[in-house]
């Protein structure tokens, strides 16, 4: 008969061993992020760019982090309340030299400005095609130090999340400054050419091994602050860019059956499609409802609405504005969020319950 100290040793080890496995069969799923402004935690901080792509300087980061980190907004965005949800650690920009110690637990390769297409503000963004390269360089480095196995199950495990078309749409009318919609496509053209980029991008995730993914439809465009600016003050004060949120609306359109196609087409692939255009619409025709001061102007900022992008004046404006209590506004500055607003979006995109055939994003963690 073995000894007592060695059955106790055996004992102990077993538990351990036991314990560690099924760690690993409850570890939390990783998250990849892809996508715009919305939810870049700071990878523009780390390219070469102009301060209408960054926004690493202050008032941003006030709320929150006290310090602005680069992300767009007075505190937290949609991701890291995903990833505080999750039980996860806050993951650092993609760009950030530590960020491989996090890939395990996942990536943020979104980049403020960034669209579908290459030629979304090109040369001051990273593009999606790009962001889609990187996550490959996460994928082989992965690889690399765990094997084939457990690299192939942490990202068939993962939640790939994306927030991309916005600036597809909004450049045109960027580029110009006014309501003239200047894009070499029609409408509906340009909406089938982002939606394709999207499809090679989820396919190309799927055949790493991808296969929970979570979307953001697109917002009601022409009513954020920096759109509103554009019209004319004295016969559309208060109205919105129509043109621009048609154009959004067909791209959420267009959006729902792509995703219910792609369902049918690949194997094992799941989805959550929240409705961000319906919930921030609301917020800015009934702040009191949800409990803020103000809907429709931003927090930080100058001219009408403070739509002029001027936040923290380090861009070409650099007179601005910022509000008190962040916390009473749906816009932190002309064309982003507050944090307020972000949480809120993160819970309901966590919590809410999900559309027949669709998830929300704790079932695709689970």
């Amino acid at each position: 008969m073995a000894p007592p100290f060695l059955l106790c040793f055996f004992f102990i080890f077993f538990l351990l061993a036991s314990r560690s496995i099924e760690s690993q069969k409850h570890a939390a799923a990783a998250l990849f992020v892809f996508g715009d402004s919305f939810f870049d935690p700071g990878n523009n901080n780390y390219i070469n760019t102009t301060t209408l792509d960054q926004s690493n300087f202050p008032p941003y980061g006030e709320t929150f982090f006290r310090f602005p980190t680069g992300r767009f907004s007075d505190g937290r965005i949609i991701p890291d309340f995903i990833l505080k949800y999750a039980k996860l650690p806050l993951i650092p920009p993609y760009m950030e030299p530590n960020s491989r110690r996090y890939y395990k637990i996942g990536a943020n390769f979104a980049s403020a400005g960034a669209g579908a297409l290459v030629e979304t503000f090109q040369g001051s963004v990273i593009s999606l095609q790009t962001q889609l390269s990187n996550h490959k360089k996460v994928v082989n480095r992965l690889r690399k130090i765990y094997g084939n196995i457990e690299a192939s199950d942490t990202l068939s495990k993962a939640v790939y999340l994306f927030s991309i078309g916005t600036n597809d749409y909004a450049s045109p009318y960027l580029i110009t400054n006014s309501t003239n919609f200047t894009s070499t496509y029609s409408n509906s053209l340009l909406v089938k050419i982002v939606l394709g980029n999207l499809t090679t991008a989820i396919k190309e995730l799927h055949k790493r091994g991808g296969r929970k993914f979570g979307f953001l439809n697109l917002g009601p465009l022409g009513c954020i602050p920096g759109m509103r600016i554009l019209l004319n003050p004295l016969s559309e004060s208060v109205g919105c860019v129509k043109e621009a949120s048609l154009l959004a609306k067909l791209h959420n359109q267009e959006l729902a059956k792509l995703l219910k196609r792609l369902a049918k087409q690949l194997h094992g692939f799941k989805y959550s499609l929240y409705d961000f255009s319906s919930n921030i619409k609301h917020r800015i025709k009934h702040p009191s409802i949800y409990g803020y001061k103000e809907g429709k102007a931003a927090c930080c900022g100058t001219g009408r609405f403070r739509g002029t992008f001027s936040c923290g004046g380090r861009r070409p404006v650099k007179e601005f504005e910022v509000c008190e209590n962040p916390k009473e506004y749906v816009f932190w500055d002309s064309y982003h969020f507050t944090e307020r607003v972000y949480e809120e979006m993160a819970h309901e995109m966590w919590n809410k319950e999900a559309s027949r055939g669709t998830y929300n994003l704790k079932a695709l963690f689970q």
